[in-house]
């Protein structure tokens, strides 16, 4: 913990540093300048607030201390005694906050996400869980003050999706959908199943952050624009113009096709959003891969073919299997109740992190 409050000296010294430049007329003026301050301020206010304080309860304990060591008044050592009591306390909380607050923080976990969900293996019944996937993820949303909005779309006849993708957006959406990432298995009775026997599909979700000017920019030569005629549902207008876009980023490969906006120019912007994304997550995932070894609390981003979570119905029973977590309550967390899941993979996120700073230092 000393190592820690070393670092945090510097961190106090650098927001009184900030303060004293936001006043400045110069900086004030620069509108840029000022907003990334301002930022860069605000991401380290409470730290800065939590450690001020944490230095008072500790020339609090001194002083109570002296007290005791002074005084010959049986009242007031009695008073002192219960004072060290509550301020010990809170020293031990205020240390376990402030370790939490130095942290390594992820620069995406307070953006939008794009999320997509795929019917993997199981053919109809894998489509019908990625409903039931997208389901639970817009109660879960809704529960969160969230907004959210399909971007694309493809349906199987049975009532499922083969594909489908919803932007997110919120305050630190990905802080907390980003643990979604991987397959996720359903073990249930199919609803074509004569036989009554249980089953094993999966569906895959990927999540990722929405892109941001300053995150990746793209070359407009590194991307081949495609127009056809939508195919999908929505009468003449669409399919007698060539309003559906398929977009292909020449240097990694990836390809988006949008056809569920009216016109062209309304897909056009979408499949860019989605394309800006996916590059950048691609370009992630690769620096990722880069720092395995190093960043062993990845457990939000890692393959997405790893299992991360089984959906048991016959026993209502929901699995994730990296923090091996089991909860028997499927049929709440399918009405969009994650929470319980997902403050256990930050908790177990944070521990991991803490070790890791712990043996840095």
């Amino acid at each position: 913990m000393d190592k820690i409050f070393e670092q945090l000296q510097g961190v106090v010294d650098r927001y009184d540093e900030l303060q004293e430049l936001m006043s400045d007329p110069d900086v004030i003026a620069d509108t840029k300048r000022y907003m990334e301050l301002s930022k860069e301020e605000g991401s380290i206010r409470e730290v800065v607030s939590k450690y001020k304080h944490y230095r008072q309860v500790v020339k609090d304990i001194a002083d109570s201390e002296e007290v005791l060591r002074e005084t010959k008044d049986p009242d007031l050592e009695e008073l002192a005694k219960d004072d060290l009591a509550n301020l010990t306390k809170e020293k031990e909380e205020l240390e376990e906050t402030i370790k939490m607050l130095m942290l390594p923080k992820d620069p995406n976990d307070d953006k939008n996400i794009i999320m997509e969900i795929r019917g993997a293996a199981g053919g109809d019944e894998a489509s019908l869980f990625a409903a039931d996937l997208l389901n639970m993820y817009e109660r879960y949303a809704e529960r969160q003050g969230w907004h959210t909005e399909i971007i694309d779309s493809t349906p199987t006849e049975v009532g499922g999706f083969k594909t489908v993708a919803m932007m997110i957006s919120g305050k630190d959406v990905y802080s907390k959908l980003k643990y979604e990432n991987g397959a996720h298995r359903v073990q249930r009775v199919p609803v074509t199943e004569s036989a009554g026997r249980v089953h094993t599909s999966t569906a895959t979700v990927a999540v990722m952050p929405e892109y941001d000017e300053v995150d990746i920019d793209i070359d407009p030569k590194d991307i081949r624009v495609d127009v056809y005629r939508s195919s999908g549902a929505g009468g003449q207008h669409i399919n007698k113009t060539s309003s559906a876009v398929r977009m292909t980023h020449i240097p990694t490969g990836i390809v988006v096709a949008m056809q569920d906006q009216r016109s062209q120019q309304q897909n056009r912007a979408k499949a860019l959003q989605i394309l800006k994304s996916r590059v950048y997550d691609y370009y992630e995932s690769q620096n990722q891969d880069e720092y395995a070894q190093k960043r062993k609390n990845a457990i939000g981003t890692g393959d997405r073919s790893e299992r991360i979570r089984t959906y048991n119905y016959p026993q209502n029973r929901v699995t994730d299997h990296r923090i091996n977590l089991t909860l028997n309550k499927l049929d709440r967390i399918m009405n969009g109740e994650l929470d319980e899941i997902i403050d256990a993979l930050i908790l177990h996120d944070q521990t991991l992190k803490l070790e890791q700073l712990q043996d840095e230092l």
